[in-house]
C-alpha cells in the first residue's frame, strides 16, 4: 500500500449509510458498485469503475443473515480480479466472532473460519471495532487494526459530567473493556457475577464493587437480547444506583431486546452506527453514536502509512 496510489471506497449492502458519513468526513465519494440478485437468490457483484492499482477499502459489517459476508467476499474477490493495489476489509462489526474456540465437541470455531474466507478470497488487512474476543486477531495472518468506540463514549459521557461515577462490567469478559473505561474517566469499577446456563439467556448472581447513590455506566461490546444488561441494570438498581446508563458498541437489538430495554431501569442506552437500527427499533432512550469519524481516520491513517494507535491515546 502506498500513499502515491489512489484511494477507492466500497461499500456492500449491510450498513450503506455508515459507508455515505465515512465518505464524507473524507471528502471522498464511494465507488460505484452495483449488487444484484439472480432469480434464485444468489448474489451478482461488478465494480463499476476502475479500481486497477488503487487501495481499496470495502466496508461491510457482518452480521446475519449470511448474505451480508457473502457480500464482503464477493466485493474482495471483484477487487482482487480487477487488479487492484491493496485491498483492506473495513468491518466494523466483526460477526460470527462469538465461536472463538472449542468449549464443547464438535461444534465450529466460525471466528476462525471467517478470518480464513476472508484471506483466501484475498483481503490484505483487516480493520474493525470492538471484537468480541482480543484474540480473534490471531486468527488472520495479515495485519488486523483492531479499533475502540471508547473515544466516542468518553467523548459523549464527558459532556455530561457525571460526578460520583462507577463503571460496570455485565460480566467477566466486558472487565478489560470497563477497567480501561473506568480509568479514563477518573472512576472505580464494578463487576456483575453472572451465570449463563443457555445460549442468550443468563442470571445474575452477584454484584462485586460499590454503586450505592452512584451513577454507573453499565459497558459491553454488544447488545444482542439484551438479557444481560438488563439483568444487570436491575442488580445496579437492586443495589442503590442512581442512575444507570448502558453503553455498547453493537446494536444487535435481537428478539424482544428493544422492550426489555425499555423496561429495565435505563436512564439512557447509548450504541454506535457500526450496525444500522431501523428506525422501528429505535426508542426515547437510546442514543445512537456515530463511528463514521473514527473510521475515516482510520482509513486515511492506514492508506497515508500513519499509525493508527494514534487514535487512542493513553
Amino acid at each position: 500500500m502506498s500513499a502515491n496510489h489512489e484511494l477507492r471506497l466500497l461499500t456492500g449492502g449491510a450498513n450503506p449509510g455508515l459507508s455515505e458519513a465515512i465518505a464524507r468526513n473524507m471528502g471522498e465519494r464511494l465507488t460505484d458498485v452495483e449488487l444484484t440478485r439472480f432469480a434464485d437468490g444468489e448474489i451478482f457483484v461488478k465494480i463499476n469503475e476502475n479500481v486497477r492499482g488503487r487501495d481499496v477499502f470495502i466496508i461491510q459489517p457482518t452480521p446475519a443473515p449470511a448474505d451480508n459476508l457473502m457480500e464482503l467476499l464477493l466485493l474482495i474477490d471483484a477487487a482482487r480480479r480487477a487488479s487492484s493495489n491493496h485491498i483492506a476489509a473495513v468491518v466494523p462489526y466483526y460477526g460470527y466472532a462469538r465461536a472463538d474456540r472449542k468449549d464443547q465437541p464438535r461444534v465450529a470455531i466460525s471466528a476462525k473460519l471467517v478470518a480464513n474466507m476472508l484471506v483466501n478470497a484475498g483481503v490484505d488487512r483487516l480493520i474493525t471495532i470492538d471484537l468480541h474476543s482480543h484474540q480473534v486477531q490471531g486468527f488472520f495472518d495479515i495485519p488486523v487494526d483492531h479499533l475502540y468506540a471508547s473515544p466516542v463514549f468518553l467523548d459523549y459521557f464527558r459532556e455530561k459530567g457525571l460526578e460520583d461515577l462507577v463503571v460496570v462490567a455485565p460480566d467477566v469478559g466486558a472487565a478489560k473493556m470497563a477497567r480501561g473505561f473506568a480509568r479514563r474517566m477518573n472512576a472505580s469499577m464494578a463487576l456483575i457475577d453472572k451465570r449463563r446456563p443457555v445460549a442468550n439467556e443468563s442470571e445474575v448472581v452477584h454484584l462485586v464493587g460499590e454503586v450505592e447513590g452512584r451513577n454507573a455506566i453499565l459497558i459491553d461490546d454488544m447488545i444482542d437480547t439484551a438479557g444481560t444488561f438488563a439483568q444487570a441494570a436491575r442488580a445496579l438498581a437492586d443495589d442503590g444506583a442512581k442512575a444507570i446508563f448502558g453503553c455498547a458498541t453493537h446494536a444487535l437489538l435481537s428478539r424482544d431486546a428493544v422492550a426489555t430495554l425499555q423496561e429495565a431501569p435505563f436512564e439512557e442506552v447509548c450504541v454506535t452506527n457500526t450496525l444500522p437500527i431501523p428506525e422501528e427499533r429505535k426508542f426515547d432512550s437510546l442514543r445512537v453514536l456515530s463511528v463514521a469519524g473514527l473510521l475515516a481516520k482510520a482509513i486515511r491513517y492506514n492508506h497515508e502509512h500513519q499509525s493508527v494507535s494514534s487514535l487512542f491515546p493513553d
